[in-house]
Parts: structure tokens; sequence; C-alpha cells
């Protein structure tokens, strides 16, 4: 029973660290194409760091209904 709840706490520890990483490779992308005058990279970037914040907001809704 122990595993369980470590491998459901490692298990979400890490989608939030892989939504956190995705949005700040986001921001990162986003200003590299605002330097570099690269709409594309930009754009993408913009997409990364958006797709990044709602999977952390899912997160947060569902560790509210699980308590």
């Amino acid at each position: 029973m122990a595993e369980q709840v470590v491998k459901g706490i490692t298990m979400s520890l890490g989608r939030k660290i892989r939504d956190k990483v995705q949005a700040v490779k986001g921001w990162v992308r986003q200003r590299l194409g605002r330097a570099t005058g690269n709409q594309r990279q930009q754009a993408g970037g913009r997409n990364d760091r958006v797709i990044g914040n709602l999977r952390q907001a899912g997160g947060k809704v569902k560790d509210a209904f699980r308590r």
C-alpha cells in the first residue's frame, strides 16, 4: 500500500515538473523569437507557454477535488 501512495505522489510531482518546464521553455522560446524577430519561434513559444500553464491549472483543479 505504501508503494501506491509514494507512486501517486511521484507521478503527480513528475507531471507538475513537466508542466512547469513546458511553460518556462515556452517563455524562453517566445523571448528568443522576439529578440531575433522570428515570428514563428515567438508563436511556438507562446503556444508552449499557454499549454504548460493550462496543464498546471488543470492539475491544481484536480488536486483541489482530491482533498
